[in-house]
């Protein structure tokens, strides 16, 4: 019998994620261009994850509780708690991030796009000096526009 990864689709209003656990803990959310049509799940932390994303969605103050995994390295760690600490509604650059971290902002830059479950980790809450930044690996298109949606949705003014 082939061991199976839980995993689940989500499909959103502005973006289709695939959500991943292992071991019980959220590992991997991902942003497809389309939804494979498996939004129905038995295992229990998925549909934890849905109903939290929806609960969000619907009211970006939702705080996320959800266990997680992130697979990184320790100064990609350290960024990613320094993210989970950006209140919603606000943002921060690369380079006040990196002062705060005694780094650069490239290597913030670096451990954001490598964040592994983003909304969760919210890696869309920095920004550029010069305007919105990268996001999931992009510099333009539909994952800068992800970005964008996020942003708007939790009132962050777009004069970003």
């Amino acid at each position: 019998m082939k061991n199976s990864v839980p995993t689940v689709y989500f499909e959103g209003p502005f973006c289709n994620l695939k959500i991943i656990q292992k071991n019980n803990t959220l590992h991997y959310i991902d942003f497809v261009s389309q939804s494979d049509a498996l939004q129905t799940t038995h295992d229990q932390l998925l549909k934890e994850t849905l109903k939290q994303i929806r609960q969000y969605l619907k009211n970006a103050d939702f705080p996320f509780d959800l266990p997680i995994s992130p697979q990184g390295t320790e100064f990609q760690h350290r960024v990613w708690a320094a993210l989970q600490k950006i209140p919603v509604g606000k943002v921060k650059t690369y380079g006040e991030l990196a002062k705060e971290l005694h780094s650069s902002p490239r290597a913030i830059g670096n451990a954001c796009r490598r964040n592994p479950i983003p909304l969760i980790i919210p890696c869309h809450r920095v920004i550029s000096a010069q305007g919105i930044g990268g996001f999931a690996g992009q510099t333009q298109g539909s994952r800068i526009t992800i970005k964008q949606q996020l942003l708007h949705h939790e009132g962050v003014n777009p004069l970003y």
